[in-house]
């Protein structure tokens, strides 16, 4: 995987997979851990780590109220003037929690669902325009617990990629910035926002932005292989070029600098299309680009076009149609199915096969045969 996102030729395609799901490994692998998974079908192992740490001389402390780590959750930093409090609503369909952002000058609240598979937000957290100046003046801004991440990595040892990601909103967010912002007004507000009061969504952004650089900054040392940035709220089947261009280009641009240079690579994710926005998302500079979902899951990504315009600049990872190949057909199709990838986006190296994103169901005899056929993929030097 390294030779691969080094944009080299490995002896065979690296074959992984994105986040793994606990309710998949819960119902279909009797509870067994992500290494266990890797182990168990011969995959190129992802060690996920995600540690934060408070800066104690600015006050800052492990907030003692948080309950348990959600996805993409690190240990919530606060402050006196910035701390979280939840509380369950009764009566819903699912699982249902609001938070509230406590300041000393008001609070913000959202609220938050979840079943076994998954959260979302049934209350976004801005509501109106002026709350952001609460999150500009009190949010914290976490940085990296180096030692944490460096302790977890020299456990891992060679067996695989150590990952991270840029830290998302406290509660719920996503890691690049214009993702995050939409998780927290609502995308389809944020979009109109982009035309009604483009100077308000700047300044949201740069508040974002400058808690994001802060961790950024803080990765040097730090053993990881690959940070995550981005999120699928900037991709094509969401917004235009034109809105990329003007609100995420040159803030995400920026914090791809900051980390590399804390001497960090970096790989930019986008769950949706991307055809439109190949060049685009390139010209920012990450060392690798995912997830290259086909149209087959609500994608548009031809992978072999995809190679030709962009295989030379980044290290391509993803582009496997997970939903028709792990579910309800044959190991045939299957291995078919990564023949087709190799043979579209693996000549010459710089690619690392994967499923497109998540997967929340798979029968285990498919990933065998998407694990088996991967590495049957093999380079003639």
């Amino acid at each position: 995987m390294l030779c691969a996102l080094g944009r080299g030729q490995p002896d065979r395609l690296p074959v992984t997979t994105h986040h793994l799901m606990e309710s998949f490994l819960r119902s279909r692998m009797n509870g067994a851990s992500n290494l266990e998974f890797f182990d168990r079908f011969g995959l190129d192992a992802i060690d996920w780590v995600v540690a934060h740490r408070p800066d104690e001389d600015a006050g800052e402390f492990y907030d003692p109220l948080q309950g348990p780590l959600g996805f993409l959750e690190a240990r919530r930093i606060s402050t006196a003037a910035w701390r979280v409090f939840w509380e369950a609503i009764p009566g819903q369909e699912w699982t249902t929690i609001r938070y509230r952002f406590v300041t000393p000058k008001g609070e913000l609240t959202t609220v938050l669902q979840s079943n076994e598979h998954t959260t979302w937000i049934t209350e976004h957290l801005i509501k109106n325009p002026s709350e952001i100046d609460l999150i500009g003046e009190f949010a914290t801004a976490p940085k990296c617990d180096v030692k944490a991440v460096n302790r977890e990595a020299a456990a891992f040892g060679e067996r695989g990629l150590v990952r991270g990601h840029m830290p998302c909103f406290d509660v719920y967010g996503q890691p690049g910035v214009w993702q995050d912002a939409a998780c927290l007004v609502g995308i389809e507000q944020l979009i109109m926002a982009t035309y009604d009061d483009p100077a308000w969504v700047h300044e949201l952004l740069r508040i974002l932005l400058r808690n994001k650089l802060t961790y950024a900054r803080s990765l040097r040392g730090a053993a990881f292989d690959l940070v995550e940035h981005g999120g699928g709220d900037a991709s094509s089947t969401v917004i235009s070029p034109r809105i990329f261009d003007e609100f995420v280009a040159p803030y995400d641009t920026q914090i791809i600098a900051a980390v590399h240079e804390a001497g960090q690579r970096l790989v930019y994710h986008t769950c949706g299309g991307m055809m439109p926005l190949l060049e685009r998302i390139a010209a920012m500079g990450p060392d690798a680009m995912e997830t290259f979902t086909p149209p087959g899951l609500g994608g548009d990504v031809d992978l072999s076009e995809a190679k030709r315009r962009i295989g030379g600049k980044v290290c391509m990872i993803g582009g496997l149609d997970q939903l028709h190949s792990f579910v309800k057909c044959t190991p045939e199709r299957t291995r078919a199915e990564v023949r087709r990838c190799f043979a579209e986006a693996g000549v010459g190296g710089g690619y690392i096969l994967s499923p497109s994103d998540h997967f929340f169901d798979a029968d285990l005899e498919l990933l065998e045969a998407f694990s088996d056929e991967a590495r049957r993929c093999e380079y003639h030097h």
